[in-house]
C-alpha cells in the first residue's frame, strides 16, 4: 500500500514538473522567441553558415504573402501534448453557450487582453481546450500583430498554430476566400487593454474600437463576444503613473510597434503565472447582415449591440466563474 502511494506521489510530482516546464516555455515563447530568432539569423550571417539565413531570407521574401492568405496551420503543432499541460496548470476551461453554424463565418471578440493573452492562445491556437469538439466544423484562427509574421523562423511557428495577421487583407481573405466555418478571433482591446491587466479588475477597451464591426458588416460575418475570466489574475503587473518615464516608454512602444511592454511578475521563478482558474466563455452570435459599404450609423448600431451582448455575457457567468454578484465590467 505504501509503495502504491509512493508511486502516486512520484507521478504527481512528475506531472507538476512537466506542467511547470510547459507553462514556462509558453510564457517565455510569447515575448522572447521572436528576438531570439532574429538574433540567431543575424549571428549565422557572420559565420560559415551564412548561406542558410541567406537562402531563408530569399524564401521568406517569396513566401511573404502566405500569412495573409490563410497561413500554414498544422494539426501536429496544435495537438502537441504540451498544450494540455498548460491547460491543466491553471486549469483552463472552455464554455460553450450557443451553437456556431459551420456554414457561416464569425468574428469572435476576445476580452480581456491580459498580460500575455495566454487564455486566448491556449484556447484558439491549440486543441487543448477542445474547441473543435465543442464547435464541430468551425476553425478558430487567432489574429495577431502583422509585424510578427515578418520575423524569420518565428513566423513559421505562429502560422503552424493557425495564427494570421489582423490586417485588412488577411481578414478579407479569411472571410471571402477560405470557405465557411471560419472563426476569426480578435483581441479587441489590444495593447491599451494589456496595461489595465490587474488581479480582480475586469476592464475592457471597447468604446472606440469599431473596425472589427465594420469588417463584420462588409462580409456578413456574425459577431460573437468571448470573455476570459481569470486572464488578469495570472500575473502581477507594475503600473506606472501617467507621465512617468516608464509610462512614456510604454506609450512610445505602443505607437511604434503596436504593443506596450509590461513589467510583470508571476508567482515564482519570476514569470511563472499564478495558479488561477481561467474560464473562457464563448457567447451567442449576433446576426450581422452583409453590407459591402456600411454606413457609420450601421457600424455604431452593431457596435452597440456587441457591447450590450458582452456585458450580458459577463454578468450571466461572473458568479459561476468565481466573481461576486456585485462585480461590474468596466467598458472604456
Amino acid at each position: 500500500m505504501e509503495k502504491v502511494e509512493g508511486m502516486k506521489q512520484e507521478n504527481t510530482q512528475w506531472k507538476d514538473f512537466l506542467m511547470n516546464v510547459s507553462v514556462l516555455q509558453a510564457v517565455l515563447t510569447l515575448p522572447l522567441l521572436g528576438p531570439a530568432c532574429i538574433g540567431l539569423m543575424v549571428y549565422l550571417m557572420f559565420t560559415s553558415l551564412w548561406l542558410l539565413p541567406t537562402l531563408y531570407f530569399i524564401w521568406q521574401l517569396k513566401d511573404r504573402h502566405t500569412p495573409e492568405r490563410g497561413g500554414r496551420r498544422t494539426a501536429f503543432v496544435r495537438n502537441w501534448k504540451v498544450w494540455k499541460l498548460v491547460r491543466d496548470y491553471f486549469p483552463m476551461k472552455l464554455v460553450k453557450t450557443a451553437e456556431l453554424n459551420p456554414n457561416k463565418n464569425y468574428i469572435l471578440g476576445c476580452h480581456p487582453h491580459g498580460v500575455l493573452s495566454l487564455g486566448a492562445f491556449t484556447t484558439f491556437t491549440t486543441e487543448a481546450c477542445g474547441f473543435m469538439d465543442l464547435f464541430p466544423g468551425v476553425r478558430s484562427c487567432l489574429c495577431i500583430l502583422s509585424g510578427l509574421f515578418k520575423i524569420p523562423l518565428y513566423r513559421e511557428y505562429v502560422m503552424a498554430t493557425g495564427c494570421c495577421p489582423v490586417s485588412k487583407p488577411s481578414l478579407k481573405h479569411l472571410l471571402s476566400k477560405s470557405g465557411k466555418g471560419n472563426a476569426l478571433v480578435i483581441i479587441i482591446g489590444g495593447a491599451a487593454e494589456s496595461l489595465l491587466s490587474l488581479p480582480g479588475v475586469n476592464a475592457v477597451v471597447m468604446k472606440q474600437r469599431k473596425g472589427f464591426v465594420k469588417v463584420a458588416l462588409e462580409f456578413g460575418a456574425d459577431l460573437v463576444p468571448v470573455y476570459s475570466y481569470g486572464e488578469n489574475d495570472m500575473f502581477r503587473q507594475v503600473i506606472f503613473s501617467e507621465g512617468s518615464m516608464g509610462w512614456r516608454l510604454q506609450q512610445l512602444c505602443k505607437k511604434i510597434m503596436g504593443f506596450a511592454p509590461c513589467l510583470f511578475m508571476g508567482e515564482r521563478w519570476l514569470w511563472m503565472p499564478y495558479h488561477c482558474p481561467v474560464t473562457i466563455v464563448v457567447g451567442s452570435p449576433i446576426p450581422v447582415p452583409k453590407r459591402p459599404s456600411p454606413t457609420q450609423e450601421e457600424v455604431d448600431h452593431y457596435h452597440g449591440l456587441y457591447m450590450e451582448s458582452l456585458a450580458k455575457l459577463f454578468n450571466e457567468h461572473k458568479v459561476s466563474c468565481g466573481l461576486s454578484d456585485s462585480h461590474e465590467l468596466l467598458i472604456t
